[in-house]
């Protein structure tokens, strides 16, 4: 995949694809009083649950680690999930909605030679690609992505350093770790593809600034760049590429 272009590398869950979509589907299910906290929290447990499985040097796939998660807050709300229905859940997490700052930055994406996007995700091959196809709003992008770049192979989950190592190594850019950008709403993220020497772009789109401290603790770590929406972090981008 190896290319003179700039790569830009968008996370999937939490950046492109709204997490808190899924509240539609849940609401059908539990009610609109308890979806919205249960949308927030099995994304909660979802990241959790990698977190924690990395650090015991085991490894589940993301679908079975989401599945486990969403278990994890219905039971924790005090509800049931049967597994017909759990099956209609992670079904409708194909088709999560895309943020609304999302499609004009793809445009501009497509709008710039000098780019060349993928996706890099912790999901697995299968999950990545029916997520890209089965989005609504992101289906109409998915010849735009150069390449579905995901940890399954790996066995380990971002933030640890070969997540970050292996993106590198498929894009070709071991000497020039310059002109790979991670494009990430998800501060562990950020803190990660740092210290693995990549650019990085935070997407802060809650407006808070940021608030993150483990990058001071491990060295001054901090976003290359912060934006408020993907549309802007990829503006300044293809700014940046002068």
């Amino acid at each position: 995949m190896a290319s003179s272009k700039a790569v830009i590398a968008f996370d999937l869950y939490g950046t492109l694809l709204s997490t808190e979509s899924i509240a539609a589907e849940l609401a059908k299910l539990f009610g609109d009083d308890n979806a919205k906290s249960l949308a927030a929290s099995w994304r909660r447990y979802q990241l959790e649950y990698t977190w924690r499985i990395n650090s015991m040097g085991l490894y589940r796939t993301f679908s079975e680690i989401t599945r486990a998660a969403l278990h994890h807050a219905v039971a924790e709300a005090g509800l049931s999930l049967g597994n017909e229905d759990a099956d209609k859940l992670m079904d409708a997490y194909n088709g999560l909605n895309v943020f609304p700052d999302v499609p004009e930055a793809l445009k501009t994406v497509e709008q710039t030679p000098d780019v060349e996007a993928l996706i890099f995700s912790n999901g697995t091959d299968e999950m990545v690609s029916a997520s890209v196809k089965t989005s609504p709003q992101l289906q109409p992008y998915a010849g735009l992505f150069k390449g579905l770049v995901t940890v399954d192979g790996l066995k380990v989950f971002k933030p640890d350093r070969r997540t970050y190592e292996h993106l590198v190594q498929e894009v070709g850019k071991q000497d020039a770790l310059e002109a790979v950008w991670l494009v990430t709403a998800n501060p562990f993220d950020v803190v990660g593809a740092s210290a693995a020497g990549l650019m990085t772009a935070w997407i802060d789109r809650a407006g808070k600034g940021w608030v993150d401290m483990l990058g001071d603790v491990i060295g001054g770590i901090e976003p290359t760049l912060v934006a408020p929406g993907v549309d802007k972090a990829i503006e300044a981008i293809v700014g940046s590429l002068g």
